[in-house]
């Protein structure tokens, strides 16, 4: 389908704010954009001298769609919320280049705790950073645990502690007030909380002012010892500062971004700063998918950056002013509820701070290139050579690979897993427990899941959120030799899908067998598409190996429960109810099994026992 052929009507489009969407024949969406004037935007597209990328996306669409909004910020919003949503393949993606820690606070828990994470964040959580080490951080942490004594034990710690009425080593040094035995109260530790609160938040001065007058009061009363403690206290709480860069005189709250890039791909940096101070950094890098200049990149970012949990400054100092940066500074002082501002600095200590996350930006796209996986060429070039050697149709944007995990006869699982763009998609991986094989059949097992897959291919609308069936893929692999080939082209033949190319790579010789040829197709070693194959199989081989273990593991502990006398259908569903999973109750302590309702001490010893002794029995089996 040609874009003429569903290029909409200009007076058909309405001349206000909003976002548009273009999607493909399957229904996904393509491309996010958002316009001041729809009518003045959405035909920009149809028109001669497009970029390439521009008229690549334009070609693989066949409609457009949009929704009006009051105005631009109202636009901005949504847009944001449909780039997240979507994920569109020309939209500009931003991956970080780096998972970095943050010091978090833990307020969703009934007794906070401080500890230093990584990855998704948890609602309702406070987080610091990001950090650009864990180990400064870690130091960090400890030097301000002797000062604010606040939990950072985990769960199962805390739980057995609390059970054994018997703090841990943390209190025996004075890194904890023991909230778990009651040495302090709830509302104590509370106080602690927030004063940890305040110093992270930057109230440095009144921190200090405090431990100065305790000093002088335990001083005044004799009370040596005590003095001495809150001098040592003082001195971490200022080599805690020390290790904050100062970057301007007054308490200011700032973030500092900057970027360096090419055509293709660019690296952004960005700082932040709390009451004057540096605090933390994070950098990003981009996959210029999308035809964009440096303005309208930096608010692509801004957008992205902001959309996050994360707090937002007073000041956004950027190396130049977005595209629509008005109202960039509007929809951004909606979400902090005081005024924003976006500027560029043209002198003092601003424009030397700007000048340093730059050089920073510089070093990192300098390492970025040298990362073959992150290499959105290299990528480019496997799917492209990967539709040469298997002679497809088109590059295979999408690609689903099946393998099946067995332990002898039994727990027979299946896995598939999906790479878009030459890159993981975890959302749309799949589990499947075989259920109609007996014994270990590793052809009819294959089938098996080739066929659950493909029956849902007709059955799912594409246009549903969630409808990750319904997606057409370019490739499918399957793990194995010609025996699991021939049986998941049969599969596929009896779900209807016949249109769809499908390959099996061996792994001992990494072989790559194609439906009616004998001999394996030779994919070059090296080669970026071979590569790439090799990933898709080892990772759907790792997904399938990890599920049957899962599967192994809650079977053996199920089935060691019932051999528990006195362990019926109630209380074996309240262990795993309580404990979460079949697992957790293996390793649970007897003080915790006993905690359980119905599991009294006498049945937890004998749960405990029994469980222990399965397992160093398993283990010396396996030795």
């Amino acid at each position: 389908m040609t874009p003429a052929s569903w290029r909409p009507k200009t007076a058909d489009i309405p001349d206000a704010a909003g976002v548009y969407m273009f999607r493909d024949s399957d229904g996904r969406v393509l491309y996010v954009g958002k316009a001041k004037s729809l009518k003045h935007r959405v035909p920009n597209y149809f028109g001669t001298d497009l970029h390439p990328r521009t008229s690549s996306m334009v070609t693989a669409a066949s409609s457009v769609e949009w929704i009006t909004t009051a105005n631009e910020v109202e636009a901005l919003q949504l847009e944001v919320t449909l780039i997240k949503q979507h994920q569109g393949r020309f939209n500009v993606r931003y991956r970080d280049d780096k998972s970095y820690p943050y010091l978090t606070i833990s307020l969703s828990e009934q007794v906070p705790r401080v500890m230093v994470t990584r990855g998704k964040k948890r609602k309702g959580d406070l987080y610091y950073g990001p950090y650009s080490h864990a180990y400064a951080i870690r130091e960090t942490l400890d030097l301000l645990l002797r000062v604010f004594p606040v939990r950072s034990c985990s769960a199962g710690v805390f739980k057995r502690a609390k059970a054994a009425k018997r703090p841990c080593l943390l209190y025996d040094i004075g890194r904890c007030s023991a909230p778990c035995v009651g040495h302090v109260s709830p509302e104590q530790h509370d106080a602690l909380v927030e004063q940890f609160r305040d110093f992270m938040d930057g109230d440095h001065v009144a921190v200090l002012a405090d431990l100065q007058a305790r000093m002088a009061a335990a001083s005044e009363n004799l009370e040596f010892e005590q003095a001495a403690r809150v001098r040592d206290q003082i001195g971490a709480v200022r080599r805690v500062i020390e290790r904050q860069l100062m970057v301007t005189e007054k308490p200011e709250n700032i973030d500092a971004i900057a970027f360096t890039g090419d055509e293709l791909e660019a690296s952004i940096q960005t700082f932040f700063v709390k009451g004057g101070r540096m605090v933390g950094r994070k950098g990003y890098i981009v996959d210029r998918v999308e035809d964009l200049d440096d303005a309208s990149l930096l608010s692509s970012f801004i957008e992205r950056l902001y959309s996050e949990d994360i707090t937002i400054p007073n000041t956004v100092l950027v190396p130049l002013l977005p595209s629509d940066h008005d109202v960039l500074e509007a929809w951004l002082t909606m979400l902090r509820g005081s005024r924003v501002v976006i500027r560029v600095p043209k002198k003092g200590d601003k424009l030397r701070f700007l000048e340093t996350v730059t050089q920073n930006a510089k070093d990192a796209f300098a390492q970025m290139r040298l990362k073959r996986s992150g290499d959105f060429d290299s990528r480019s070039r496997a799917l492209t050579d990967l539709q040469e050697y298997l002679d497809l149709p088109e590059a295979p944007l999408r690609i689903e690979c099946f393998d099946i995990s067995n332990l002898g006869p039994t727990d027979v699982v299946g896995s598939m897993v999906v790479f878009e763009d030459a890159l993981p998609k975890k959302s749309d991986y799949r589990k499947f427990k075989v259920a109609t094989v007996d014994g270990q059949d590793d052809f009819a097992s294959m089938q098996e899941v080739i066929r659950r897959r493909f029956a849902r291919f007709f059955e799912v609308d594409p246009l549903e959120a969630k409808a990750r069936f319904a997606y057409r893929p370019g490739l499918v692999v399957v793990d194995g030799g010609k025996g699991q080939l021939s049986s998941a082209i049969k599969a596929m033949a009896d779900a209807g899908v016949v249109d769809i190319p499908i390959v099996a790579l061996a792994k001992r010789l990494e072989e790559v067998f194609l439906p009616g040829e004998s001999a394996p197709r030779i994919i070059p070693r090296g080669s970026e598409a071979l590569y790439l194959l090799q990933r898709v199989r080892d990772e759907a081989h790792r997904f399938a190996v990890g599920y049957q273990r899962t599967q192994r593991v809650k079977k053996m502990t199920l089935s060691e429960l019932d051999a528990v006398e006195g362990i019926g259908t109630v209380r074996r569903q309240a262990l795993l109810k309580h404990f979460g999973a079949a697992k957790r109750v293996r390793e649970a302590t007897p003080t915790e099994l006993a905690q359980v309702n119905g599991i009294g001490p006498e049945m937890a010893r004998k749960i405990h026992t029994m469980l222990q002794g399965n397992q160093r029995g398993n283990e010396g089996s396996d030795r």
